[in-house]
């Protein structure tokens, strides 16, 4: 039985977040013939132009899904006028009642959250909006740092819920539609989707690779001039007391206004200065594993490779081949 995706537009949507998912169950349908078909919907039409001027057509939204139904919701910088699209939002808390997965791509998932459908579920989104989906949705547990997240359904309770898969930004969402392929029809079909698309099946590390990590301040925010600080003695003692007692506050009360600042946790913040003093200083041909694991805080060589496999999905050797190659 075929997988019948509702791609869910609106004005501003990012055409790429919508071409790769579609891409990816274009290659699976031409393997495997019958395994997905697919139309786009928006609250308004008959068509919504993307961030980059090109009208795509689009239907109504539909008044009824399928038990196998997928609905998808796409990212884009349209996405805070769609948060606020009551009949987009009043259709998806509908939709998920029916179909039987809902997901979303890049930051479509601010649009999920809007729908109160993450409410005390995991999920991610795309790393610039780590801020504002912390700051705006504190009933979902985010995971800023995931390529992408799959959340099981929940058939308990008075209000069943549906499997819920959110992706990272843009090119993320390849990666959550091979997952979804894998999920549906197995690994064989996955693996070829990945090989036409000429793309890794799984992708190490998460988006903290991507991200810069000037993006967990704001000029104007409170713990501006303590991450300056940080970042010019990577070496001190920073952890969450320490902080905390330069910030003037409680360790807990800081850890909280820190998380809803920047996104992130304290220890993961100054873990990712760390992590990318130690990068730009092995790409740029420093000589010394240890004297950079010191320089940087991490004390050992050991403690430092952990932190670039968690946060980059690679080792520091790699980082630093890579920088010979440029070179």
């Amino acid at each position: 039985m075929a997988c019948r995706i509702t791609f869910v537009l609106f004005p501003g949507f990012q055409q790429l977040d919508l071409a790769g998912p579609m891409a990816v169950f274009e290659v699976a349908l031409l393997a495997q013939p019958g395994s997905y078909t697919w139309r786009l919907v928006a609250s308004q039409g008959p068509a919504v132009r993307s961030s980059a001027g090109v009208a795509w057509p689009v239907q109504a939204l539909p008044r009824t899904l399928g038990d196998g139904d997928l609905v998808m919701v796409i990212g884009g910088d349209g996405v805070d006028a769609a948060c606020a699209d009551a009949a987009l939002i009043a259709w998806l808390r509908r939709a998920s009642r029916s179909a039987a997965r809902v997901a979303s791509i890049c930051s479509g998932s601010l649009v999920l959250a809007a729908a109160g459908l993450l409410d005390h579920r995991t999920a991610t989104t795309h790393w610039s909006r780590s801020r504002q989906f912390a700051c705006d949705f504190p009933a979902v547990q985010l995971q800023a740092d995931r390529i992408y997240v799959r959340e099981p359904a929940q058939r308990r309770g008075p209000q069943p819920r549906p499997e819920v898969w959110t992706s990272a930004g843009m090119t993320a969402g390849i990666d959550l539609c091979l997952a979804l392929v894998a999920h549906d029809h197995g690994e064989a079909l996955a693996r070829e989707a990945a090989r036409q698309l000429v793309v890794e099946r799984r992708r190490p590390g998460g988006q903290s690779q991507f991200s810069p990590l000037l993006d967990l301040q704001r000029p104007e925010g409170r713990f501006t001039g303590l991450l300056d600080q940080v970042r010019s003695q990577l070496r001190d003692d920073h952890r969450v007391e320490a902080l905390a007692a330069r910030a003037c506050m409680s360790p807990r009360h800081f850890a909280r206004c820190f998380r809803a600042e920047t996104g992130t946790a304290p220890a993961h913040a100054v873990e990712r200065l760390r992590v990318e003093a130690a990068r730009t200083a092995l790409e740029s041909g420093q000589p010394s594993l240890q004297r950079i694991a010191d320089d940087c805080g991490f004390g050992s060589t050991e403690r430092m490779r952990r932190s670039f496999q968690r946060l980059l999905g690679r080792p520091p050797l790699a980082f630093r081949k890579a920088g010979a190659a440029a070179a």
